[in-house]
């Protein structure tokens, strides 16, 4: 269990009614409707029991305000944890709960052996790109188009160390950023406050230029505002390392 100053308590969530609660709030945050979009509170019970994490975060009322969950996984030899969700009630977004969860998990990822956490993210979401690169310090490993095969979901992967976490190679919050480290070139597109290349020609071309940038071997550290180019953002790459 983990509590920070401003009173929100990070911990296992406990029993079927807290399961449903978090269930519930997924769909809420999401604003999901189906029932294939549904997290089932039984199999929350089941990766509890399974080396997985099923985390809440309470505020001083004691009511349910944010929560994650994911697995312990294995590819090529490595053991990592992947988070698959973390939501947080809109009404206390802006807190510091997202990044409270994710050090949670962290700690419980650490005592199944996990040396690394991985998870997904929309890469045109501005808001989301900056929390899991510059306030994480995660990196883009892989780029997966179309992820969840529904014709609107590309996603990146990221690798967050967590022997260093928050260490990884962090952007400029904005600027004149041409390129990344070690001198390669950045990904520009333009961008409105919340949303990078929202025009469905400006998407096209930012969805092949990312999937060419991680083929070639990048690995995605930042998004950066061009302050010298208002409008517009830059992906920034250095080498993987992964």
């Amino acid at each position: 269990m983990t509590a920070d100053t401003d009173g929100i308590v990070v911990r296992d969530l406990a029993g079927l009614a807290e399961r449903t609660a978090a269930s519930a709030l997924y769909r809420s945050v999401f604003g999901y409707q189906g029932p294939e979009h549904a997290v089932s509170p039984r199999l929350l019970a089941a990766l509890h029991e399974n080396a997985g994490t099923v985390l809440g975060a309470f505020d001083e009322a004691g009511c349910l305000i944010g929560f994650c969950y994911g697995f312990t996984a294995v590819e090529h030899g490595e053991l990592y944890h992947y988070s698959q969700a973390t939501v947080v009630d809109a009404r206390a977004q802006g807190r510091g709960v997202g990044r409270q969860l994710k050090h949670a998990q962290a700690d419980a990822a650490r005592r199944t052996g996990a040396g690394t956490m991985r998870w997904t993210f929309d890469p045109y979401a501005l808001r989301n790109a900056h929390f899991n690169l510059a306030v994480l310090g995660a990196a883009g490993i892989r780029f997966l188009p179309d992820f969840y095969d529904d014709g609107g979901s590309d996603r990146v992967l990221v690798r967050w160390d967590l022997d260093r976490p928050g260490s990884g190679t962090r952007a400029p919050a904005s600027g004149h950023p041409a390129e990344g480290p070690s001198g390669h070139p950045a990904v520009d597109a333009p961008a409105d406050d919340r949303t990078a290349a929202g025009d469905p020609d400006d998407r096209a071309r930012l969805r092949r230029e990312l999937a060419d940038r991680f083929a070639a071997g990048g690995r995605l550290v930042g998004v950066a505002r061009r302050e010298d180019t208002p409008g517009r953002v830059s992906y920034l790459f250095g080498q993987d390392q992964a």
